[in-house]
């Protein structure tokens, strides 16, 4: 099995190609530049420099958010192009959850909490557990909360934190005064969207038959976007 994954949910930019359980090229850049300068020609370095097909590719995992809403749409509408091109398959991977599986292994000991900045004082937030079994339990779906919910919640678990996602940049002072449960920050090697995490958790899902129709692949924004909003409020 091939699996191409496109992480494109923020400022960071990602891809790779997982071979049979073997990752075989990722490609990942937190730089200012617009995903459509850079996804195409990174999926195609790779395939280059490892001999690789995009017909051979047989499922494409795509970050679908929450995000930045052009960050999204560029990244999905990239899978899409490659998979009705190609027919490969294809699978949507929340971002939140795919950012915890840089924490395989951490287990029942510690909670993961993956937070990114949705501007505003509020947080993009899914919190998640690896079971004895090694699978990722999901404790607090992908949801879009305050700086204070978050921490009311975190504040309810037993089990240390460990927060990842640019969020924290945004949040680190609110919630270190806030907090009261042990938690720790992500190093930056683990902080940032991975192409290889949405490969893996692409990987569950499609083991458990977890496919969306090309066509029907879709963004998750969890929130309007600012037009709809701007509109609504024009309209009362």
């Amino acid at each position: 099995m091939r699996v191409l994954a496109i992480e494109s949910s923020a400022v960071t930019a990602s891809v790779a190609i997982v071979t049979d359980e073997v990752l075989t090229a990722e490609y990942t850049m937190n730089y200012k530049k617009t995903h459509s300068q850079t996804l195409l020609p990174m999926i195609d370095e790779i395939c280059k420099m490892t001999d690789v097909d995009v017909n051979s590719i047989d499922t494409i995992a795509v970050s679908v958010g929450p995000g930045s809403f052009t960050g999204l749409r560029i990244g999905v509408a990239t899978g899409k192009g490659i998979a009705l091109a190609t027919g490969a398959k294809m699978v949507e991977v929340p971002t939140l959850e795919a950012m915890a599986y840089n924490f395989y292994g951490t287990g029942t000991k510690q909670i993961i909490c993956s937070i990114m900045d949705a501007r505003r004082s509020h947080l993009y937030m899914g919190m998640y557990q690896f079971g004895k079994d090694g699978q990722l339990e999901t404790l607090h779906d992908s949801d879009q909360l305050s700086f204070e919910e978050v921490c009311e919640i975190c504040n309810k678990q037993t089990a240390p934190i460990v927060f990842t996602g640019d969020g924290i940049d945004a949040a680190k002072d609110y919630l270190s005064e806030h907090l009261s449960v042990e938690y720790t920050y992500a190093p930056a090697h683990l902080r940032t969207q991975r192409a290889g995490s949405v490969a893996m958790a692409g990987i569950v899902r499609a083991d458990k038959g977890e496919y969306t129709d090309a066509a029907r692949v879709k963004p998750d924004y969890l929130r309007p976007s600012q037009a709809e909003r701007e509109r609504a409020e024009q309209h009362g």
